[in-house]
């Protein structure tokens, strides 16, 4: 190969990775939203959300069964985490 291809391969194998390193870091960042948390928790219970409260790190969400008993879930913010109120004992 001649020198100026060498470099534009180089070049090309770079940008490659430095993409995937920023949308990799991209992912890991990322934080759940208000209508995503309350699909995981309405998914979780198998209700209807109420209402969704948000704190610095977690939702904090109200659920009705169909059995009519209301239940709290957190979600965590970064991790998408659901954690039911059976969990919390």
């Amino acid at each position: 190969m001649t020198l100026s291809l060498r470099v534009v391969v180089v070049c090309i194998v770079l940008a490659l990775s430095c993409a995937n390193t920023a949308n990799a870091q991209q992912s890991t960042n990322t934080i759940v939203t208000k209508s995503e948390a309350a699909e995981r928790a309405r998914k979780a219970e198998n209700g209807r959300v109420l209402k969704v409260e948000q704190t610095s790190n977690k939702y904090r969400v109200k659920v009705l069964k169909k059995s009519g008993r209301v239940v709290t879930v957190d979600v965590d913010k970064r991790s998408g985490k659901v954690k039911t109120s059976k969990d919390k004992e």
